[in-house]
């Protein structure tokens, strides 16, 4: 059973899994769905019609704008943006309030297990890959590989996490090592993939 604070605004055709919850102030739009487990902070706003798959965090604050696709187990820092316009305007070249028909919403894609870093941005449309991570800040403008750690104003490639998010540790050419768990990754052409 979903748990929603009284003062949440939670739409009547969202839908949600089961053990949501959704703390005071968030807003989650119309036809937005929400997999089993997720969590919505205080103040956080989930957009018309947003896919989220089970147990999401979204912090206090971050705005996941419409057609945005999160999988399952995604970190959304505290207040992180997941934009849906390259070129916002609030006219158009006349002068006139545009309207929803004068633009063409374009969503962000977050893969299964990436964390997106407190006040981070990104800048649709990107995909950010599964196990990746964009550090606290940072402001995502092309698409991040799998496993990748990016950081900056544009974000770059400065290293590769694994899955358990700690930074990887290259032991030879094309190997890397997690320091907690041990696993092994393999990295070719700046792909970085598990060994089987």
């Amino acid at each position: 059973m979903a748990v929603i604070m009284e003062n949440a605004q939670v739409a009547d055709t969202a839908t949600l899994g089961r053990d949501v919850r959704v703390w005071e102030l968030a807003q989650i739009r119309e036809d937005a769905v929400l997999g089993d487990g997720c969590i919505v902070g205080r103040g956080a706003y989930v957009g018309t019609g947003v896919t989220i798959g089970r147990h999401v965090k979204i912090q206090n604050y971050a705005l996941v704008y419409e057609p945005a696709t999160l999988a399952d187990g995604v970190f959304v820092g505290p207040a992180a943006v997941l934009t849906n316009d390259r070129v916002p305007r609030a006219v158009d070249p006349d002068g006139e309030l545009k309207q929803r028909h004068d633009w063409r919403p374009e969503g962000v894609e977050v893969a299964e297990g990436a964390s997106l870093g407190a006040r981070s941005v990104c800048v649709a449309p990107v995909r950010i890959g599964r196990w990746a991570m964009v550090a606290a800040g940072a402001v995502v403008t092309r698409d991040v590989p799998d496993f990748a750690l990016v950081m900056g104003v544009p974000a770059k490639r400065v290293g590769w996490v694994g899955r358990h998010g700690e930074r990887l540790v290259e032991k030879e050419p094309g190997t890397w090592l997690c320091p907690v768990t041990g696993e092994r990754y393999l990295e070719h052409d700046g792909v970085m993939a598990e060994a089987p």
